[in-house]
């Protein structure tokens, strides 16, 4: 009895280990996504939504799209972008796997959580095409990141200030001479107002996370974790948390603005 609490929390942390910053970042572009809508309805009516959404929602589909393909499931139907229904949903893709693959369910929480991440890859894109300086100061970031192997106060702190530098790089006074950081601004705005997670998101995850637990709870019992090095499991922490911090940093932006305006209107 005594070796399986063990193993059960040995999965448990490895779970956590493995998705929890992808599930607390989720939780937070959740929240400011939420306000942010609700700002931009009030300066400039539901109507914005659209105006968000006609770049955001494709951008959000696509993610979930991939994704799905990816992990091998079949993609029954797809809708980029609609009118809000009256549960609000403006875009879905359905889909359907084959409940004996453990890879295929495992795929259920990547796919729930790929708009986090499709989002967030293509504002790198924009970055590398529209202001080249602030993409290559994030791929410094990443750089740094991938020989982090220890998570201490001083890697904290470097990795911030290099997080600074990006942000004071994004709004150089060069780049408000330059038109296409306007357009960047817009699109980023767009992805990022439509970067959270849906209900049926986080719905369709958790039958992932599950999967994910019972199978690190099975490695454990036979004894094939100890594979899994501390080293290992630090880079990949710290790689997946650089592009999260860029999700939020940029979803935090694009709240600021939506507040500014809500101001500014009123």
């Amino acid at each position: 009895m005594e070796f399986l609490i063990q193993m059960l929390i040995r999965a448990c942390i490895e779970t956590v280990y493995l998705t929890g910053i992808i599930i607390l970042v989720g939780m937070l572009l959740g929240i400011m996504r939420n306000y942010t809508i609700k700002n931009f309805a009030r300066s400039f009516g539901m109507k914005s939504i659209m105006i968000t959404g006609f770049i955001g929602v494709p951008v959000h589909e696509m993610s979930h799209a991939i994704f799905a393909a990816i992990f091998g499931h079949k993609i029954t139907a797809v809708k980029l972008l609609q009118r809000p229904d009256e549960n609000g949903v403006m875009g879905y893709v359905e889909h359907s796997y084959n409940q004996n693959s453990i890879y295929q369910q495992i795929g259920n929480f990547f796919i729930g959580t790929a708009p986090i991440f499709g989002g967030i890859l293509s504002v790198v894109g924009l970055m590398h095409f529209m202001i080249p300086r602030a993409y290559d100061e994030f791929i410094s970031i990443l750089k740094v990141n991938s020989h982090v192997t220890v998570i201490n106060k001083a890697a904290a702190v470097h990795i911030f200030s290099m997080y600074k530098v990006l942000v004071k790089t994004i709004f150089s006074t060069a780049n408000f001479h330059n038109i296409y950081f306007y357009i960047f601004l817009f699109i980023a705005i767009c992805i990022c107002s439509h970067i959270s997670l849906s209900y049926a998101d986080i719905r369709g995850a958790t039958g992932g996370l599950i999967t994910i637990f019972l199978v690190l709870l099975i490695l454990n019992v036979v004894g094939w974790t100890k594979y899994l090095s501390i080293e290992n499991i630090t880079k990949y922490n710290v790689l997946i948390t650089a592009f999260l911090i860029l999700a939020v940093l940029l979803s935090a932006i694009t709240f600021l603005i939506s507040l500014v305006l809500t101001i500014i209107k009123h």
